[in-house]
């Protein structure tokens, strides 16, 4: 999940290395993990996540972000094997390569190096249980498919549990025919701050009737308080003087309900969704809701 980092551990003539799914080379970053790695079985390639936990023990994205900062509690989840021994085993089916995995590799291997076990409980009673624990989300995978790289196949599937809360539509980042992104925010002491931008949720025919309550909101006057930013920040979604540039701004009056991951350290959502406009607050009662 988009909580956690996703890291393929490869050992070859006695060495370890964690490498992103874009190559990227994590072994310095998490010498303790790689450490841990030393008793993998030569010429053997296994998939996880490298995972971090907060104070009330739930992975965090900024936690894993900033280790090294503090003393942290990091692992790596594994639930997957490419290469066992030097055999190639991609092609045999999900349940035979988790069972190489949980039987013939890890039990070599100690924390932080830890198996990613199934759940078995029917699809509500998990989702429940997620929400209930205000974890991001589940990944479904079929028990009969192959290992295919580089491809999102449909052998699995990530379903989300996200965080919601409405949230003040301020301004827009336009495209060709209507808009490409919305700026959102909420109040706080009679002020509108910005939170973030979303472009997910929105079908063509919705963007459509959106942009038609946009457009008599349009105003030259940046509404939120909070802008511009210093930095665009780690993921891009600060807005600076340069990037205010290209935005259109709005009296703030339409309210949204949107899904999100998390509130990052300087307090803009990751992975937002937009779900529905919403009628039943005013502009100035929104404001960030904490757990």
């Amino acid at each position: 999940m988009k909580s956690n980092y996703r890291a393929l551990v490869i050992k070859n003539d006695s060495r370890v290395a964690l490498r992103s799914r874009n190559d990227n080379d994590f072994s310095l970053r998490y010498p303790t993990i790689v450490k841990s790695l030393a008793a993998l079985p030569d010429e053997t390639i296994i998939d996880g996540e490298v995972v971090a936990f907060d104070e009330t023990g739930k992975p965090s994205f900024n936690v894993l972000q900033n280790y090294g900062s503090s003393p942290t509690a990091i692992f790596y989840y594994a639930f997957d094997v490419l290469v066992l021994r030097g055999r190639d085993v991609m092609s045999e089916p999900l349940v035979a390569r988790r069972a190489l995995l949980e039987n013939r590799i890890l039990p070599k291997l100690r924390d932080p190096i830890r198996y990613s076990r199934e759940l078995k409980a029917s699809l509500p009673d998990l989702i429940v249980s997620v929400k209930a624990q205000g974890l991001e989300g589940l990944v479904a995978k079929r028990r009969s498919g192959v290992y295919e790289p580089g491809q999102r196949s449909g052998s699995w599937q990530k379903m989300r549990v996200n965080q919601g809360q409405e949230f003040v539509i301020g301004g827009y980042t336009p495209s060709d025919r209507n808009f490409d992104a919305l700026i959102i925010g909420y109040y706080e002491e009679g002020k509108l701050f910005y939170a973030g931008r979303t472009r997910n949720g929105f079908t063509p025919p919705l963007r459509v009737e959106l942009m038609k309550r946009l457009r008599p909101l349009r105003t030259e006057t940046c509404p939120f308080a909070n802008l511009p930013e210093k930095r665009p920040g780690r993921w891009g979604q600060g807005l600076t003087a340069t990037k205010m540039k290209e935005c259109r701004w709005l009296k703030p009056a339409l309210i949204g309900q949107f899904e999100f991951v998390e509130w990052t350290a300087d307090l803009h959502l990751r992975h937002t969704r937009f779900i529905a406009l919403r009628d039943d607050k005013t502009a100035t009662d929104v404001q960030r809701e904490t757990a």
